[in-house]
């Protein structure tokens, strides 16, 4: 077995989007976090996937049949990446933040993509628990994508041709 530190750096090495995944209360209240494990999981059905950790405030609001949305963060939008990784203390992340409900569910403009559907399942991995979710709404832009590799926030770039 590896131990943890050694894990901890092969996987900042690894390219991740980063994303704040939202989900409204039943009193229309906003709740969000910022996740950097979103992954294609099927294109038919079309859903997708991300992790979140067991002691995540957002879980509890993510249960199976529960609606969720994905906003893909944008290059220009680290500050909101960081805003919504910390742990709100007794305010909301969505304090001071602009925003506006979609499908029902807190969206976060000029993000570089967003897409909302349900929690099918959860599927439980060590300390975290892995959703699955069914897309039923998607919309891509152009935006250039908000990315995390080696402790930093970054962008893709397309690789120089060699000629």
């Amino acid at each position: 077995m590896i131990n943890r530190e050694t894990f901890v750096e092969l996987m900042s090495g690894v390219c991740s989007p980063v994303t704040v995944v939202t989900a409204t209360t039943p009193d229309g209240r906003p709740h969000g976090t910022t996740v950097s494990s979103l992954a294609s999981l099927s294109l038919d059905p079309p859903l997708v996937s991300f992790a979140l950790d067991r002691a995540s405030r957002l879980l509890p609001h993510l249960q199976p049949g529960d609606r969720v949305g994905v906003n893909i963060l944008g290059a220009h939008q680290r500050e909101l990446a960081s805003t919504f990784a910390r742990r709100s203390g007794s305010g909301s992340k969505f304090d001071g933040v602009s925003w506006t409900l979609r499908a029902g569910l807190p969206y976060l403009p000029e993000s570089a993509g967003w897409t909302a559907g349900r929690v099918e399942r959860h599927v439980g991995g060590g300390d975290h628990i892995l959703l699955v979710v069914g897309v039923e709404e998607a919309e891509p832009t152009p935006a250039a994508p908000l990315t995390y590799a080696r402790r930093v926030f970054g962008t893709h770039t397309p690789l120089a041709v060699a000629s």
